[in-house]
């Protein structure tokens, strides 16, 4: 029997941060109310991370360790990780723990209420310059104007999706994804979550 919940966290020279990721997720992966996988895919690290994953995976087979031939970008670890995710809810998020695992049991919860996709909103975004926070709120705004796809304004990749919406997602055709809005167009259920982003670890 498969997993209930699936972790899809691309990686990218995040040798210091994945002991404290692996931490953090422990507590997060005992909470939740299902057998749990975490899908890490190496975006081609050059700084010794797939030797730190392989040696997680040796630990705690809840790892799961996908290793991409070279730096494809991250929309395409994420999606490399969402085809190799065998979980019920599948949750995205980074390694640098600017996402915390913590707001997972959130994101859980929602989902358990019956909703197919789960945003992450950042309330906060600490340790982000001025020219970040405004470009992202243009970026938003443009977003909007361009599509009649709903982007919810202040979430990234940190969401969680059912195995529905997933399915629905990976049937698509296109090969260059751009998630956040793909997401949107398919169609389902979805309702926030607000959080307060951390700085980069």
């Amino acid at each position: 029997m498969g997993p209930e919940y699936s972790f899809v966290i691309p990686v990218l020279n995040e040798r210091e941060t994945l002991p404290e990721l692996a931490r953090r997720l422990e507590p997060i992966l005992l909470a939740l109310d299902g057998a749990c996988e975490v899908v890490l895919v190496d975006d081609g690290s050059t700084d010794g991370s797939f030797e730190i994953m392989r040696s997680l995976h040796e630990a705690d087979p809840r790892f799961v360790v996908v290793r991409l031939s070279r730096n494809f970008g991250h929309q395409v670890a994420i999606t490399a990780g969402l085809e190799h995710a065998t979980g019920n809810a599948v949750i995205i998020m980074d390694a640098d723990l600017q996402d915390p695992p913590e707001v997972v049991t959130a994101l859980a919860a929602k989902w358990r209420e019956g909703y197919d996709v789960v945003y992450a909103v950042r309330s906060e975004r600490s340790g982000e310059s001025r020219v970040k926070l405004a470009t992202a709120r243009w970026f938003y705004r443009l977003m909007g104007r361009m599509s009649d796809v709903d982007i919810p304004a202040d979430a990234g990749d940190f969401r969680l999706l059912s195995r529905a919406s997933l399915d629905a997602l990976l049937a698509l055709p296109e090969a260059h994804r751009f998630l956040r809005g793909v997401v949107g167009w398919v169609g389902f259920k979805s309702v926030d979550v607000p959080y307060d982003r951390h700085a980069r670890v």
